[in-house]
């Protein structure tokens, strides 16, 4: 099995960084208490306010996809619409 990890960041256009910024406490809550979420991190980049490196970690695929089916679905898949997403999606397996 093996788990998938989601990595990059997102820009905010400064006309939406308040609603997207106070929105994520919520997601970020939400998100980690998703069965399967091993990680969820979002962390504002100390140079550029627009900016915020994303790191996740779920168990499996399965997990993940329930995540993004959740996240489209959800106030925080709305207003983060117009959030430009540069992520990589890797597999990594873990030994148990």
């Amino acid at each position: 099995m093996s788990k998938i990890i989601l990595q990059g960041h997102i820009i905010v256009a400064d006309a939406e960084l308040g609603v997207v910024t106070n929105a994520l406490v919520n997601h970020s809550a939400l998100t980690k208490a998703e069965v399967g979420c091993l990680i969820f991190e979002v962390t504002p980049d100390s140079t550029n306010l627009n900016k915020f490196f994303v790191y996740e970690e779920f168990v499996d695929q399965a997990a993940f996809d329930k995540h993004q089916t959740r996240v489209k679905q959800s106030t925080w898949g709305e207003i983060s619409k117009n959030v430009q997403r540069h992520y990589q999606i890797t597999h990594s397996t873990r030994s148990e």
